[in-house]
Parts: structure tokens; C-alpha cells; sequence
């Protein structure tokens, strides 16, 4: 991907590498621990009269926070702690009105301290905290106000049923008389006064108010009860499905010998660059509960996956390994791509994992029992890289690492920094300090929701869990037990694998099914489309779509909460337009509460063959979380799929919808602009980019007639409000080294559009690029060292 630069460098090793230098000499650097959550900005204190809330005990572990604002909110989010720690941030769930969210994992006595965010007629607003504490029967609140009667509770406490629900109401308040509604409204003492058990057999929001002579009328309380007939959507699927023959599923039974030849014979079929790299072999490794003593090499199109729902219900004693494992590597991890590993606990061998990896890598919901290291063993070079939702108790170190990201994570402490190092929500991260070091470090992340993953249930039965989504988070999402969210059987989902076609695929999409999509490489002779909300799309092993004959892959309705995680979207000869669009053109409807989120979704133009695509994700869709994403158009490949000419694609990612958020995004080498961001209200979270390697002359490589080159990231000129943190863009035009990029990053100039820690540099000193951001910045240094802006305007 880089080709190899006769620049020396510091540090024990010399230079011989496909992909760019990168800077040594690791910094250690002085670890700032985060002050747990900040509120957000510019919100303002709540009127009492705005709404009302209330907490019902479930069952003996769960407790449901409801809050139901007297003017309709676009969202509110729940803050919360247990027993003074572990802070979490929800968005509520909405039904007709009511907002509502489960807190689990609770025991007999805890404490839950809790408030609220919401959004009212544009401005936000927070609320006062309330407690609340777990016990036998329905649990208790905090003591009203002197005089004030207690807020009724329900039980069940609301939500969504298959059946009519009995429903009965209860007050702490001894002698008080309860004022209940069915149709909405808010009651009062004139109210008809609960005496029995309710039957609710249809859709129903109950009202209820507790009040006693000579007291103060209690708050409103609130629960929508959904009744709902079983759906009839997606036929019934096996809860313990055949995965076919690219999932390798291992049990402790089967003893850690066999699994570690099994193991090996993978690996060595899957490790070397020269062969495996562009190859079509695809498998997942998927370890059920329990703990194995082996050591897990992941060579290309490999996902390592537990089993359990949560890390370390699967342990590996050993370790689980990228390196620079060829001699044709010589030492250098930069074109470690496309590999995984998620969801399982690690206690090193050595004390320290390595995971030294490049793009399209991720690194999520793991437990480290130790050290990390994301660099090779040689301290060669490494062109990374993504953690998310992660825990490491020793030190997290890049050295070589040129850029990094992490996001809601833990870690003991950090060292490293060559170029752009960034940190969203995580415990342990250095402090901001770009960039001397290269640090940039968010408290919090604004929204995030963490990816859905297969796990086996208590009775051998396959479920998929959908985390819950979270509102300036920090620290890994199963830090306080295990992670919020729902699950879904597997009977939900179709699981596609060898034989499918785009045919059998959009059937079992239209019929209601989730898509479970095994290793394999699937050619499409139609788009495929995800037209119903809350559809889930998981793949895993790195499952391909390759689109023939110019159809778009896959197009995503303008709908609430669809899920697009694990899949490789690898171009097609034929020229496509788009190869992932979500929502169509001038979407406007507002997904706040349930955004859909596109997570470790790559795109590939060239390089195993001769790939075309004008664009390969447009974002329609308002409040989409795109959640690292690797667009890529290949430097190198196979034999005759590469060129100027060959593998042809314009953009990377062109977001028209608003309030996007961007946490993670590489984008390399397309041919315009590499990122256009129309929509208002977008924010982006780390920023790689790679310019085209191979603009023929100047005169083919020009935005307009008196504009070098093309910005790597454009925000249109129409757009008020953006804001992003830590952006990279680097520039190896090694085709003709006279070529010039005038500007990386080109942004309206206006107050609302805020740029912080962005850089550029020129690799090895070929080509130049003149300025970081519109005309601001230094023009690239020959000496691959960066010229920085730290914040524009």
C-alpha cells in the first residue's frame, strides 16, 4: 500500500516497507486519568413542571427509569450510577410519549442515582438528580418532599407484550387514593380512583396520580403498555443454525491440542501477504464459553470471535497475535488489513498482546489481563488502527503506530505517539497535548452504540446482542456488569453462506428476516435493500459483496435503528454509483433516538480485481452513526487492478444528512474529493487519509482550473455548523513527484465550522501538499515531519 521510501529514520531498524514511513522513537508520556462523564454543553436547568419521572422495579435485578415530558422531546438521555460509580449515558427508548430505559444487574439495596437530558422545542435541558434504591416487592425511592405523596408505580412496569397484561398500581403512601387514566391524559383527583387490577389488552398509555387529604397531590406517573400479535414477518430460522463450513466453532470439550492445530492449518493458509492478501479464503473462529490454553495467529480475512455475552465468560490463556509474521514483510506491519478480534479476555502469554495491525482491523470488546502492544516485535513500521469498548490493565503502546484510534475504553496507561494519536472516552488516556506529543484526547464520546455480536445462551441456543445506545460515554460499556441492550434468537435471522444469491437475500429481507452473513464472497446481480427498521445486517469473517454489472450493493431505507456491522464491500468491475447508500436522497426524518449505525464496514476499489465505483457510502440519513468504516482504492494488488484508469472511483464518503457522526474514518487515495461532508451538524472523531499515489501529471488532478489537486475532506459550502477532531492527510504521489495538492482540508469560513489537531505530511518528501486546511498551514516538509494546525478558525 506504501511503497517503500529510502528516508532514514531513528530508532533500531532501518526502512524497507510497501507502506509510508512512519516516525520512531516512542514517547512515554505522562497519563491523565479521565474525570469520569461531563454533562453536555450549553444545556440549561429544567422546570419541574416540564415533565415527570419515576422508577419501577421489574424484578429482583431490574429497574425501569421512566420519564414523560409534557412537550414532545426529539430525545432524552438517562444518566446514571450504581452505588456512586460506574456512570453510564442512555438514550431512552420511545413509546407514544414516554421514554423509557432498564437498568439490570441491579442487587437487593443498591443505590441508582439518576437524571436526565431532554430536548425541548430546540434548546436541551437537564434535570435535577433523583435516587432511587433496589429492593424486595417493587423497590423504593427516595422520600418525597415533607408532605408530598409518593409517585404511584406500575406493575409490570410498561413495555411491549405479545398478550394482554394485568396491570396493577401501588403507592408508598399509606392512606392515599389512586387517580389512574387510559387514554393519555394526564390525571387529576376527579380521575376514576384504582380499585383492581386493570386488563390491557390493546396499546395503552396509563396515567396515574396518588393523592391524600392534606397532603401534596404525588408526581404523575406513566407507563405505555405495546400489545402487539406475534409477527408473521421472517419465517421461522433454526435457533442453532448450521454455519457452514468457514465457521470454525470451538468448545473447551474438544481439548487445546486439537483446537490449536486446527488453528495453525488456518493460519498458515491465511498468513502470507504475497498470496493471502487479495485471496477469496474468509473464516471466523468463534470460541464458546470457557477458557482454552492456546495461541490464535490471525492472518487476513479472519475474525476471532467469544461466544459469551460478555468478555471474559471466554478466557484464552495464550494469546491471540498480528504481527509482521512474513519475511516479505520485512519486519513492517502496514499492510496487516482485514482481521478481528472481539468480545473475549486475554491473559498474555508474555504479559503483553501484540495486535500489531493496519486498517479495517478492529479491536473490540476485549479484556486484557495485561499489556498491548500495538507495533511489531521488530519495531517496524504499522499503519493503524481501532479499539473500541475494550479494557487493558497494563500499558497500551504504539511506538511505531503512525496513527490510532480508541474510543470508550480502559486502559492502565498509555505510551506512544508518531503522528495522530485520539482518544474518545477513554479511562487512562494521555492528556490533549497536540502536538508535542500528538495526542488528542475527547472525555467523552457524543453518541456511540457498540456493535452487535453472536453470543450462546444458557441452553445452547444462538442469540445476537444490540447494545443499547449510549450519550457521552466513557469507559467500556460492560464495565458495571454486563453491557445494556436487548438480544434477538437466532430463529430472526436468515444466516446467508454459500448459495445465496441477491435473490435469496432481498426474500428474506422482505419477509422481516435480519441478515446473519457467514465468510464467503457473494456476488450481487441486484442491490440489496434493507427497508424496515431496526434490521440488523452482521457479518462476520470479513463476508464480501461484490456487485456485478454496475447494480448498486445495498441501499438502507430511511428508517429507524438499522444495524450494518462485519461486512467487506469489494467493488465490481462494472462501474457502480454507490456501493452502500443509506436513506435515499433528500431524507429529512429525524433518528436520534435510534440512529442507524454502519460499523467495521469496509470498502475496496481495485486490488483483487479491477473494481469501479463513483462513490462507495453515501449518508442520507440524519443522525447516522458511521462507526470506523476503511474506504479504500488499491495501491497495490493483483496483476492489472490497479492504475489511474483501471481502478477508477471518485469519493470515499459523501454524508448529505444531519447531525452525522464519523468516529474512526479512514479514507485513502480516491480520485476527487476523498470526503465530502454536505450536511449541517456533523462531527468526526479521527480522520486517516492517504491522497492518491498515482495522478499521472497535474493537469489530471485538478478540483478546478486554478486549484491543485483535491481536498482529502471537504465540508460544502453551504454547511454552518461541523466539527471535527484529529485529522491526518499524507500525500505519495510517486507516479510523478512534481504533483501538488493546494490544501488538504477545505471548509467554509465561518464560526460554526471548527476544526482541532489536524496535520499533513508528505511521505519520504514525495510530492508536496501546500496547506493543511483552506489556506492555512505550512506547505509539507521533505523530511516526513508534519505541519500542524491545532485549531481553524
Amino acid at each position: 500500500m506504501r511503497r517503500t521510501i529510502s528516508e532514514a529514520r531513528s530508532g533500531p531498524h532501518r526502512p524497507t516497507r510497501k507502506r509510508a514511513i512512519a516516525l520512531l522513537g516512542a514517547l512515554l508520556l505522562a497519563l491523565v486519568g479521565l474525570l469520569g462523564l461531563t454533562q453536555t454543553v450549553g444545556t440549561a436547568s429544567a422546570d419541574a413542571s416540564d415533565y415527570t419521572q419515576s422508577v419501577t422495579q421489574v424484578s429482583t435485578t431490574q429497574a425501569q427509569i421512566t420519564f414523560v415530558p409534557t412537550t414532545p422531546a426529539a430525545y432524552v438521555d438517562a444518566h446514571y450510577l450504581v452505588n456512586g460509580t460506574n456512570q453510564q449515558n442512555v438514550r431512552m427508548t420511545n413509546t407514544a410519549g414516554t421514554w423509557t430505559w432498564t437498568v439490570s444487574t441491579l442487587t437487593t439495596g443498591a443505590v441508582l442515582e439518576y437524571w436526565f437530558t431532554y430536548e425541548k422545542s430546540g434548546p436541551q435541558y437537564d434535570t435535577p438528580h433523583f435516587t432511587y434504591t433496589q429492593g424486595g416487592g417493587g423497590g423504593t425511592t427516595t422520600a418525597p418532599p415533607p408532605g408530598t405523596v409518593a409517585t404511584p408505580t406500575f406493575s409490570p412496569a410498561g413495555g411491549s407484550f405479545t398478550s394482554a397484561q394485568t396491570v396493577t398500581i401501588a403507592d408508598a403512601t399509606a392512606g392515599a387514593a389512586i387517580h389512574y387514566t387510559l387514554d393519555g391524559s394526564t390525571p387529576t383527583a376527579t380521575s376514576p380512583t384504582y380499585g383492581a387490577a386493570l386488563t390491557v389488552s390493546a396499546t395503552t398509555t396509563v396515567k396515574a396520580l396518588a393523592t391524600k387529604a392534606g397532603s401534596t397531590n404525588s408526581a404523575v406517573a406513566s407507563a405505555t403498555f405495546t400489545i402487539t400479535a406475534p409477527s408473521a414477518g421472517c419465517p421461522a430460522q433454526s435457533d442453532t443454525p448450521d454455519f457452514g463450513p468457514n465457521v470454525h466453532i470451538f468448545d473447551p470439550s474438544m481439548g487445546n491440542a486439537a483446537i490449536q492445530a486446527q488453528l495453525d492449518a488456518q493460519f498458515n493458509q491465511m498468513k502470507d501477504t504475497n498470496t493471502a492478501q487479495f485471496s477469496e479464503n474468509r473464516v471466523a473462529d468463534l470460541y464458546k464459553p470457557g477458557t482454552y490454553n492456546v495461541e490464535d495467529n490471525v492472518g487476513f480475512y479472519t475474525s476471532v470471535a467469544g461466544l459469551g455475552q460478555n468478555p471474559d465468560d471466554v478466557t484464552i490463556n495464550g494469546d491471540v497475535t498480528v504481527d509482521a509474521f512474513n519475511a516479505s514483510d520485512a519486519g513492517n506491519a502496514t499492510q496487516n488489513f482485514w482481521r478481528s478480534a472481539e468480545n473475549l479476555a486475554i491473559n498474555p502469554s508474555g504479559g503483553t498482546d501484540r495486535w500489531a495491525v493496519a486498517q479495517a482491523a478492529p479491536f473490540r470488546r476485549i479484556d486484557v489481563h495485561g499489556g498491548l502492544a500495538l507495533y511489531p516485535a521488530s519495531y517496524g513500521y504499522a499503519s493503524g488502527g481501532y479499539i473500541a469498548d475494550t479494557k487493558v490493565s497494563g500499558q497500551a503502546a504504539t511506538v511505531s503506530q503512525q496513527q490510532w484510534y480508541s474510543r470508550d475504553s480502559s486502559f492502565g496507561s498509555w505510551s506512544g505517539g508518531v503522528w495522530n494519536m485520539v482518544f474518545s472516552g477513554v479511562d487512562g488516556a494521555p492528556a490533549n497535548t497536540f502536538p508535542n506529543p500528538p495526542e488528542t484526547t475527547l472525555a467523552t464520546t457524543p453518541v456511540s452504540r457498540d456493535v452487535p455480536y453472536l453470543y450462546v445462551d444458557t441452553t445452547g441456543k444462538y442469540r445476537v446482542f444490540l447494545p443499547s445506545l449510549r450519550t457521552n460515554a466513557s469507559g467500556p460499556s460492560w464495565a458495571n456488569g454486563s453491557t445494556p441492550g436487548s438480544s434477538l434468537p437466532m430463529s430472526q435471522f436468515y444466516v446467508v453462506k454459500a448459495g445465496d444469491t441477491a435473490a435469496t437475500i432481498n426474500n428474506a429481507l422482505s419477509q422481516g428476516c435480519n441478515l446473519f452473513v457467514t465468510p464467503g464472497v457473494y456476488h450481487l446481480n441486484q442491490t440489496l435493500n434493507v427497508t424496515k427498521a431496526n434490521t440488523v445486517v452482521l457479518g462476520i469473517g470479513y463476508a464480501t459483496f461484490v456487485p456485478d454489472n454496475g447494480v448498486n450493493a445495498m441501499q438502507v431505507a430511511d428508517v429507524d435503528g438499522v444495524r450494518v456491522k462485519g461486512v467487506l464491500f469489494d467493488a465490481g468491475t462494472t462501474n457502480s454509483a454507490a456501493l452502500l447508500t443509506v436513506g435515499p436522497s433528500g431524507s429529512t426524518a429525524s433518528h436520534a433516538a435510534n440512529p442507524t449505525t454502519i460499523q467495521d464496514v469496509f470498502f475496496r476499489i481495485g486490488g483483487e480485481i479491477a473494481g469501479k465505483a463513483t462513490n462507495s457510502l453515501v449518508v442520507n440519513s440524519s443522525n447516522t452513526i458511521i462507526d470506523h468504516v476503511w474506504a479504500w482504492r488499491a495501491d497495490h494488488g493483483n496483476a492489472g487492478t490497479v492504475g489511474w484508469t483501471t481502478n477508477t472511483a471518485d469519493t470515499g464518503l459523501t454524508v448529505n444528512g444531519a447531525n452525522v457522526l464519523a468516529t474512526g474514518l479512514f479514507v485513502e487515495h480516491y480520485q476527487k474529493y476523498e470526503v465530502v461532508w454536505n450536511g449541517q451538524g456533523g462531527k468526526t472523531i479521527f480522520f486517516q487519509n492517504e491522497n492518491p499515489y498515482d495522478p499521472p501529471n497535474q493537469a489530471a488532478w485538478k478540483s478546478s482550473a486554478s486549484v491543485n489537486g483535491y481536498a482529502a475532506y471537504k465540508v460544502g459550502a453551504g454547511v454552518t455548523t461541523h466539527e471535527a477532531w484529529g485529522l491526518g492527510s499524507y500525500c505519495y504521489f510517486n507516479v510523478n513527484p512534481a504533483v501538488n495538492n493546494y490544501h488538504a482540508f477545505e471548509v467554509p469560513n465561518t464560526p460554526g465550522v471548527k476544526f482541532h489537531d489536524t496535520l499533513t505530511v508528505s511521505l519520504g518528501g514525495v510530492g508536496t501538499i501546500t496547506h493543511v486546511i483552506n489556506d492555512t498551514g505550512a506547505v509539507t516538509a521533505a523530511n516526513t515531519t508534519p505541519s500542524n494546525v491545532v485549531n481553524f478558525p
